[in-house]
C-alpha cells in the first residue's frame, strides 16, 4: 500500500478511535451527572493513541503521570491557600497566587516524573487544571480523574487488542503459523 493510503488508512483508524473513545467516557459523565471530558483527556488521548508503543505513552507512565500530577496541584493548592479560591475562569484572571501555584505545580510533576522515570507531558494539564480552579477538589476533580481512568484503562486495552492480530500475523509471516 502506498504511503499516503497508509497515512490515510491509519487516520481514519485514529479519528474514528479517539471519537469513539471520548465519546463514551463523555457518555458515562453523562449518565453520572458528572463532567469527565476536560481538556487533559485530549493530548492523553492523543498521545496514548498515536504512539502506543512510546515510552510516555505507557500504562505506567500515564497512571503515574496524571497521579502525580494531582498530588501536586493538590499540594500547591493547600500551600498557597487557594482551596476556596475562585477558577480563572470565574474571575476572568490569575491571580498572583494562583501564577505561583500554577508554576510550581507544573515545575514539580516535570521533576517528580523524572525523577519516577516517568515521563507523560499530558500530565503537566493536570496540574494546571486543578491549580486554576477548573478541575477544583470536589465533582469537577473527581469527574476529570474519573475520566482520565477511563480513557486510560480504555486505551490500554485498545493497544493490547491491537498488537495481539499483529503478533499472530508476524509469526504467520515467519512461518510460525
Amino acid at each position: 500500500m502506498p504511503a499516503p493510503a497508509r497515512r490515510w488508512a491509519a487516520g481514519r483508524r485514529l479519528f474514528l478511535t479517539s471519537a469513539v473513545l471520548l465519546a463514551v467516557v463523555g457518555a458515562v459523565g453523562q449518565g453520572a451527572g458528572w463532567v469527565l471530558l476536560t481538556t487533559t483527556l485530549g493530548p492523553t488521548a492523543y498521545m496514548l493513541l498515536t504512539q502506543p508503543e512510546s515510552e510516555a505513552a505507557r500504562l505506567r507512565n500515564s497512571s503515574l503521570g496524571h497521579a502525580t500530577a494531582t498530588a501536586c496541584g493538590l499540594a500547591c493548592l493547600a500551600v498557597f491557600g487557594l482551596w476556596q479560591q475562585p477558577s480563572v475562569v470565574e474571575q476572568k484572571r490569575d491571580t498572583w497566587p494562583q501564577i505561583g501555584a500554577q508554576a510550581l505545580a507544573v515545575g514539580l510533576t516535570v521533576l517528580l516524573l523524572e525523577l519516577f522515570r516517568a515521563q507523560h507531558p499530558p500530565a503537566a494539564a493536570t496540574a494546571l487544571l486543578i491549580t486554576s480552579g477548573i478541575a477544583r477538589p470536589g465533582p469537577p476533580l473527581y469527574g476529570m480523574l474519573t475520566g482520565l481512568a477511563l480513557l486510560i484503562a480504555c486505551a490500554a486495552l485498545l493497544a493490547r487488542a491491537e498488537r495481539r492480530p499483529a503478533a499472530a500475523d508476524a509469526r504467520e509471516e515467519e512461518g510460525g503459523g
